[in-house]
């Protein structure tokens, strides 16, 4: 059978285009597969990753990769120089006074060991200086100590409740109220009980010393099947230049308190890989967001 060269063409050609949408729909399902894969790595935090650069596509996403790269290493290093500084500040402020007091009152002494100034009163400065001293790396164990967190399927309702039930005492006492909403009765999340009521516990605590008379918790589930819980509150703002900071070990904005319990609130949703973030605070309301992937 012979075939013209029109029928060779009307042949030909259908099978080639079809080749090319093949081959087309082929690189483009790839290059959904590494952009998929690209951003499952972004959102655990792993930048060990690279592309071959064979051609222009790949070299695009390993530059996005590089600016990633760049910008936790930054973000790194501001944080390592935050905490230096407060915990510089710390130290010196409780050293500082030891220092100076034991220099003088060795330098009051004469040769019979007598001083003129009072060394009961001295001493006991001292010594309730060594103890601020040993309370704070004591915190400071706690902060890096943080347990490896046990789950279990968790009823969100449950939850609420009992973490209100804990606070209302207190709650109370400060003249406020705490409620939980959701429009999904049956929200579950697969997490250590005892450290996501630790952080809850802690956000309403903190809303309560700065004013707060309403503290709203609700949950409801995200895109992708993540676990949104967000704690609102109506107290005093949290001031521009510290929400950066919040988050940073042994910075607080409070006149009591270790300035610990947010960084450990993150170091326990990283254990759960999920997240803790501020969302807002300005003079309508605070608003913090858990979320569990």
């Amino acid at each position: 059978m012979t075939f013209t060269l029109g029928q060779l063409l009307c042949i030909v050609i259908p099978v080639a285009l079809a080749v090319a949408v093949i081959a087309v729909l082929h690189t483009r399902h790839k290059d959904i597969q590494k952009v998929a894969y690209m951003m499952d790595a972004l959102e655990d935090g792993e930048l060990n990753f690279r592309f071959q650069d064979k051609n222009k596509f790949n070299r695009t996403l390993n530059r996005i990769r590089t600016i990633f790269e760049r910008q936790r290493q930054a973000h790194e290093q501001d944080s390592w120089t935050k905490l230096i500084r407060v915990l510089t500040h710390e130290i010196m402020n409780t050293v500082a006074p030891i220092a100076s007091l034991s220099d003088a009152l060795a330098k009051s002494l004469d040769e019979n060991g007598h001083s003129e100034l009072d060394v009961k009163s001295g001493l006991e400065t001292i010594s309730d200086s060594s103890k601020n001293l040993i309370d704070f790396v004591q915190t400071y164990r706690q902060l890096s100590g943080v347990a490896r967190p046990v789950r279990r399927a968790i009823n969100l309702k449950e939850l609420m409740e009992h973490v209100i039930a804990l606070n209302s005492e207190y709650t109370s006492s400060h003249g406020a109220i705490c409620t939980y909403e959701t429009k999904e009765s049956d929200l579950m999340i697969y997490a250590d009980e005892g450290q996501i009521s630790q952080i809850l516990i802690n956000l309403v605590k903190n809303a309560l010393q700065a004013g707060a008379k309403h503290i709203r918790i609700s949950a409801r589930m995200g895109k992708d099947d993540e676990y949104i819980i967000e704690v609102a509150n109506d107290g005093e703002p949290i001031p521009v230049n510290s929400q950066e900071q919040i988050f940073i070990p042994f910075f607080t904005t409070k006149q009591e308190g270790s300035g610990i319990g947010l960084s450990i609130s993150r170091q326990i949703m990283r254990n759960h890989n999920g997240s803790i973030e501020l969302l807002r605070s300005n003079a309508s309301e605070t608003v913090f967001e858990l979320r569990f992937r």
